[in-house]
Parts: structure tokens; sequence; C-alpha cells
């Protein structure tokens, strides 16, 4: 796996993902599974990684287009 997910792109991640999650835990709605999805930008940021930006051919990682 190329890391394809730069460090701006990397916090919105976490950011996002965070924010899902607290949703998840504090809300108290009937939808609070929904906010379960934080888990899916958290793991994407930690790894460097996106799938699907390798199915787009996108990369926000300036490290990896100097090759």
């Amino acid at each position: 796996m190329t890391t394809n997910v730069g460090t701006i792109d990397q916090t919105l991640r976490i950011v996002i993902g965070l924010a899902l999650l607290a949703f998840a835990a504090f809300s108290g709605s009937s939808y609070w599974w929904a906010g379960l999805i934080g888990i899916v930008p958290i793991l994407t940021a930690a790894m460097g990684f996106c799938p699907a930006y390798t199915l787009l051919g996108m990369n926000t990682c300036p490290l990896a287009s100097r090759k």
C-alpha cells in the first residue's frame, strides 16, 4: 500500500471521524449507529492509505508524487 493521504487530509479525517463517533456516543438519537461510520476516516488517516483514492486515481500526499 502506497501512502496516498496527505497531512491536511489526515487531520480532517481524524476531526470528522471523532465528530461522528462523538455523535454516536452522546446523541441519544435512534440513529446513533450512523456515527460509527466515523471509524472509517480514522482508520484511513492512521494507515495513510485510502482505497477509494486508489480507485479514483487521487493522491493528496505530496511526498508520494515526487517519485
